[in-house]
């Protein structure tokens, strides 16, 4: 009787301890926090886009679907060119351009895109000296890619870009290379269109820095019987960690409420996964007057909003004002909106867009973009 107690207080303890175990491990997040580079390639191209909160794949069909989705690029009617940046936090600033031709009647299509992003011209602080050096510091990163896009029926087209990725941090440099990939199917509900997307960015290989900042020196210990001959020392370089880019899966649904010849009302809607923080889903509308007064001009209105789970900072209730704070600054965070104008006649097209977007405790940026098709 003693040996089964023994053995089923075991059993117990043991099942006990896997129950443990898998409740850790269901509960274990491997999301890639603050673990990969580049991330400026996350920050999106066009205002028309940023007003949308990025919920913009299933109908980019012009020059900026270089960025948010290259098989849009493939429904594009004419040559596009087209221009963005705006002002991000700290004083840093991103600019993005894309120009694009479709080939073969529109079946195919082609297109140049480019970012940068970063600042100069900052003082370096150091233990020694806390109120600077008298040294500068400037941080450089951008990136060139080239699509190529194909309609292969009258409702789906794909699309792929190459990407070269330079990453520059004061005296360091990296480089890397990434593949973008997007579908896109188009049809309709009676006489409303309906799309839907499908895209991954950023996959590629690692990135890793060296430089001149990198160099040191290093001094050896002398031998015990030389340790009163002073030693030289040594020339080293330090190596650094490889880090992976932000890869992002993005499925985007669009569907035209109204759509006729002077007007269209469509609502928007996009799940994104990356790999670097926690799955977001963002719903949007865009609302488009064609060829006022027989004008040609035409007048859009956007906006969306994006639930970001990341940003849900846990409030501490001992600190007087941080719950206040957060609950109103981080429920506006991921709401964006904005609108353009366009001039189309004849062969001719430019339109200028806006957008502004919230991003909480960090405040917001103003997006400003001009495009012109031929």
């Amino acid at each position: 009787m003693k040996n089964y107690v023994t053995c089923t207080l075991a059993v117990v303890a043991l099942g006990g301890s896997l129950t443990q175990q898998a409740t850790a491990q269901d509960s274990f997040d491997n999301t890639g926090f603050g673990t990969k580079s580049a991330e400026f390639l996350l920050l999106g191209a066009g205002a028309r886009g940023a007003a949308l909160g990025g919920s913009f794949a299933a109908i980019a069909n012009d020059a900026s679907a270089l960025y948010w989705n290259p098989a849009g690029l493939a429904l594009m009617p004419r040559a596009e060119a087209l221009i963005s940046t705006y002002r991000y936090v700290a004083d840093t600033r991103y600019s993005w351009a894309g120009l694009a031709f479709p080939l073969s009647g529109g079946e195919r299509a082609i297109g140049f895109q480019g970012g940068t992003f970063g600042f100069s011209d900052q003082p370096v602080y150091t233990v020694e000296n806390p109120e600077g050096d008298g040294t500068t510091y400037s941080v450089a990163e951008s990136f060139l890619g080239l699509t190529y896009a194909q309609q292969f029926s009258d409702r789906f087209s794909a699309g792929i870009t190459g990407k070269f990725i330079s990453d520059k941090l004061g005296k360091t440099a990296g480089t890397a290379i990434a593949v973008d990939f997007g579908t896109n199917f188009h049809a309709s509900i009676g006489p409303r269109p309906i799309r839907a997307s499908f895209v991954i960015q950023n996959l590629g290989s690692t990135l890793e820095h060296s430089g001149s900042a990198l160099e040191t020196a290093v001094e050896r210990e002398p031998p015990l019987d030389q340790s009163n001959i002073p030693q030289q020392p040594q020339n080293a370089r330090l190596t650094t960690k490889e880090w992976n880019l932000p890869i992002t899966f993005r499925v985007g649904l669009a569907f035209d409420v109204m759509n006729s010849a002077s007007s269209r009302f469509t609502l928007l809607s996009e799940f994104t996964q990356p790999d670097n923080s926690n799955a977001a889903a963002n719903g949007a509308v865009e609302w488009s007057l064609m060829n006022v007064a027989n004008s040609h001009v035409s007048f859009n209105v956007r906006g969306g909003y994006t639930y970001q789970p990341d940003n849900n900072l846990t409030p501490d209730e001992t600190v007087v004002g941080f719950s206040s704070t957060l609950s109103s600054k981080e429920n506006l965070d991921g709401l964006a909106f904005g609108g353009g104008l366009a001039y189309n006649r004849g062969g001719f097209g430019l339109s200028l867009d806006y957008a502004r977007r919230n991003l909480g405790i960090l405040g917001g940026t103003d997006f400003f973009s001009a495009t012109i098709s031929w």
